[in-house]
């Protein structure tokens, strides 16, 4: 596989469960919640399991979050980066499929 979709990625995180933590980053209601839920949201954008929005957010503090277009291509929270990790996903890696069902108890 070469390149997946962006609605490629949206139906594997629906399949992994992985599609409401993708809906709270798409929000931005993940970095007004609890720490557990913001730290657990970065955890995802930094292994590619979730992309930040379009548009920038901002957490409890007032704090900006950015959009996904205003990072280095390739970076934690970017669309590429999901690119990476779903193409593993979508390719059978065994590692990142195992990581997946630990962290969202899929089987």
């Amino acid at each position: 596989m070469e390149k997946l979709t962006f609605s490629q990625i949206k139906k594997l995180q629906k399949t992994y469960g992985v599609d409401t933590i993708q809906e709270t980053i798409n929000s931005g209601l993940c970095w007004k919640m609890e720490g557990s839920s913001s730290r657990f949201a970065m955890q995802c954008l930094e292994a590619g399991m979730c992309m930040l929005p379009l548009e920038p957010k901002y957490d409890y503090y007032g704090t900006l979050v950015p959009a996904r277009s205003m990072l280095k291509q390739g970076s934690k929270g970017t669309f590429l980066n999901s690119v990476n990790f779903w193409i593993m996903v979508y390719d059978g890696d065994y590692d990142t499929i195992e990581c997946l069902e630990e962290t969202f108890w899929v089987s």
